[in-house]
């Protein structure tokens, strides 16, 4: 196992609490009164200056509803189990790994993709969301899928990734032929038609989303945020994950990298 840095630890740590504090928009006294925190130390936390004890680390991850590994920089845990569900349920260029135990909880679509989207292990499974979407779009109930992430308080998440695959399907459809083209198609009307009706605050308005876990510093975020891609602005998601990445994915999927 890779030694595990502590200072990148904490530093991951703090970015992870932030974001999700500002995603879920709760303000740093609420927050630090759930953990019996001033406000004052919780923005020394936040800053990577101090760290949380181990119950309060456990009262954040049931509060929210996560796993520990989510704040493990690189993937851990269910990590191998998502990649895999996500390679059975259409993502076929991802490898599956044997070594990882299968599980009834990521047997459906709806759950790997919410797991996918909340944990953020790697852009790769990101990305490979868009061929599980296009191959499960009628397994899917995508307006339930929105209301389990609008719970975990990633809603955004979602709907910038489907944007992504309908725009990505697009770009893909003059150039299909066969069992893809309906399938593509059909995704293509079930997408259009929930984005239609989907709202979003104004840019202005949105708190940052910052899905790219190796961003550990001001520094970076600040780079990051200099090139958005376009829907990740318009979602206030901050990574550097495009609408050209959601492509290369499903073309991986259909074998024609």
């Amino acid at each position: 196992m890779k030694n595990i840095n502590l200072r990148e630890l904490k530093l991951v740590i703090a970015a992870k609490i932030r974001a999700l504090r500002q995603v879920r928009r709760w303000t740093q006294v609420r927050f630090a009164g759930l953990l019996g925190l001033s406000q004052n130390r919780l923005s020394e936390i936040e800053r990577g200056k101090g760290s949380f004890t181990a119950e309060q680390l456990f009262l954040v991850l049931k509060t929210f509803n996560l796993q520990l590994d989510y704040f493990m920089p690189g993937g851990s845990g269910q990590a191998p189990k998502i990649q895999n569900a996500l390679a059975r349920l259409g993502a076929k260029h991802l490898k599956e790994d044997s070594a990882a135990v299968p599980t009834e909880r990521f047997k459906e679509a709806a759950e790997t993709v919410v797991e996918a989207l909340v944990a953020v292990r790697s852009p790769r499974q990101i990305t490979a969301i868009a061929p599980v979407i296009i191959n499960q779009i009628d397994n899917l109930n995508l307006n339930m899928l929105r209301l389990k992430l609008a719970e975990a308080g990633f809603e955004r998440r979602l709907g910038w990734v489907l944007e992504n695959t309908l725009e990505a399907a697009r770009g893909e459809l003059t150039s299909l032929r066969g069992e893809w083209r309906p399938k593509y198609r059909r995704a293509e009307l079930l997408l259009r038609n929930l984005l239609a009706s989907w709202r979003i605050a104004e840019a202005g308005e949105l708190a940052e989303d910052i899905l790219d876990r190796d961003i550990l510093s001001p520094e970076t975020l600040k780079q990051v945020k200099g090139v958005l891609p376009p829907l990740a602005r318009k979602w206030g998601i901050i990574t550097r994950i495009g609408t050209g990445d959601f492509a290369e994915a499903l073309r991986g999927a259909r074998g024609t990298d």
